[in-house]
């Protein structure tokens, strides 16, 4: 599918490489939900993480009710890839940047969903499980609350997953399919 004007909307921004697939080339996996439960404190706790984002069967019927996706990635620059603050620092760019580029699909008139790299933080307090997500169009799920692993959609779309030294690679995907009019 093609995105009218795209190749040259996306040169304006620093984006390291992307593809535009078709969801059925993206599969979910258990396992990275397993290291979400396991390892990660957000788990259970933002309606941006496992099991807030709903069961994995759920989660790959939300991605494939989308007829296509755009994988990308940025670059960051950190002095010490073990300094996790600074690390995550740059997240938020990345995160700015996603936002632009589906704000540019949606004017093109597609209905866009974001993954991406957050567990979200746009309130001090998450409303999991309570009460409704307090900014749904805000928050983007991380790839991986939906079982995607990164590394293997990589390999799959020969895309760089690491460029070594102090250079963090973040990537997103814009899951995307033509607009429903609302019939009259």
């Amino acid at each position: 599918m093609q995105i009218p004007g795209f190749d040259e909307f996306i040169t304006q921004y620093p984006v390291f490489e992307y593809r535009i697939l078709e969801t059925s080339e993206i599969s979910v996996q258990e396992r990275v939900r397993i290291v979400c439960e396991k390892e990660c404190e957000r788990y259970g706790t933002t309606w941006a993480c496992p099991p807030g984002t709903g069961s994995l069967r759920e989660c790959q019927e939300r991605i494939h009710s989308y007829s296509h996706g755009l994988f990308f990635s940025s670059v960051a620059e950190v002095s010490d890839l073990f300094n996790m603050e600074e690390m995550l620092s740059t997240r938020k760019e990345h995160e700015k940047l996603t936002e632009k580029i589906q704000d540019y699909m949606k004017k093109q008139g597609l209905d866009c969903f974001i993954l991406s790299t957050e567990s979200c933080d746009i309130c001090p307090t998450c409303t999991y499980p309570d009460s409704p997500c307090r900014y749904p169009e805000k928050m983007h799920p991380c790839l991986e609350s939906h079982g995607v692993v990164v590394m293997e959609l990589t390999e799959q779309q020969q895309m760089e997953y690491s460029l070594g030294g102090n250079s963090i690679l973040w990537f997103s995907l814009i899951l995307f399919r033509p607009l429903q009019k609302e019939e009259e």
